[in-house]
């Protein structure tokens, strides 16, 4: 009886065991295809970029060795471990590219020892390190490309990839991220360039000439906000363009005043001031023109000092050229 009951048991038994290593199978099991060939050559380079950014920025916040190096990695290999982690598929960039720790731990060390072979290179590092989003913003979409994942999923593992050792930079000095600030185009370029890339793979077009093309786009939306001080927006309020809704809610303020004025006026006591219906009106009348003078008045005074920023800018820009 007792063997019965075991036979009839068995099956429900391996169903619950199983049931957890099935559910941690990920959906998408293998390539689709080849991922894309980058010359390990152009992959060190952005590296190398990358890295430099990092360790002259913890030299800037006076950090040790330790923390040039650490900094280093994260930006020039964080956004790639935050796709992999992400996607959970496929190899770790970091661990299947033998030379790419070692390329950002010996550029950090080189910076931290030597800052002066960098110093004044500032035109060369910004133009490599917007080459580097674009090339990192490529590689990060066509890895989920490779392996099926929806168009949406591609741009935003470019993404990622891009910028995300910049964002994990910030974080670990405990800074608000540099890409979620107001400044010229920077992580969009890069999303910009992920979403050409990935229209072009969906269009046929080889992965080669589609990394040429995002890394183009990234470098010319990044030149061109530059170029013409175009900048991320911020405190975006669109209310004001909606005048019909303002004037209901004006006409019922109105309504609402003209009831309290006609309604009949209480006596004013001697030893309280008064505070009747019309005057009560009169008074809110006067505070609602006071407010309305004064944001003008602060409307005008933000919008001159968003002309004199800008024309500092220019000027700064027509120097640096």
């Amino acid at each position: 009886m007792s063997s019965l009951f075991a036979n009839a048991c068995a099956p429900a038994l391996l169903a619950d065991a199983c049931a957890p290593a099935l559910l941690a199978v990920p959906v998408v099991s293998g390539a689709l295809e080849a991922p894309v060939a980058v010359p390990v050559w152009i992959e060190l380079i952005a590296i190398v970029v990358a890295s430099v950014s990092g360790a002259l920025t913890a030299r800037e916040k006076k950090l040790d060795l330790v923390g040039a190096v650490c900094l280093a990695a994260l930006c020039s290999l964080g956004g790639g471990l935050l796709r992999d982690m992400t996607l959970q598929v496929g190899d770790v960039y970091i661990l299947n590219q033998p030379l790419a720790m070692p390329a950002a731990i010996l550029t950090a060390a080189i910076v931290f020892i030597a800052p002066s072979v960098v110093a004044k290179q500032d035109r060369l590092i910004a133009v490599l390190d917007i080459f580097a989003v674009g090339l990192y913003a490529a590689t990060g979409a066509d890895k989920a490309l490779v392996y099926g994942f929806n168009p949406i999923i591609c741009i935003t593992m470019g993404f990622f990839t891009g910028v995300g050792g910049g964002m994990l930079r910030d974080v670990f000095l405990g800074e608000v991220p540099y890409i979620f600030q107001r400044s010229n185009l920077y992580a969009l370029a890069a999303i910009a360039g992920a979403g050409v890339y990935v229209a072009l793979a969906a269009l046929g077009v080889s992965h080669t000439a589609g990394i040429v093309v995002c890394v183009a786009v990234t470098m010319g939306l990044r030149w061109l906000s530059l170029r013409y001080n175009i900048m991320s927006p911020t405190e975006v309020d669109l209310s004001h363009m909606v005048p019909r809704r303002h004037g209901r809610r004006r006409a019922a303020d109105a309504a609402e005043d003209a009831a309290r004025a006609e309604a009949p006026a209480a006596k004013p006591r001697i030893d309280r001031p008064d505070r009747s219906a019309a005057e009560l009106v009169r008074r809110r009348h006067r505070t609602l023109d006071d407010i309305d003078r004064r944001r003008e008045l602060e409307r005008r005074q933000a919008a001159l000092d968003r002309l004199k920023r800008h024309r500092r800018k220019r000027a700064q820009r027509k120097l640096d050229i």
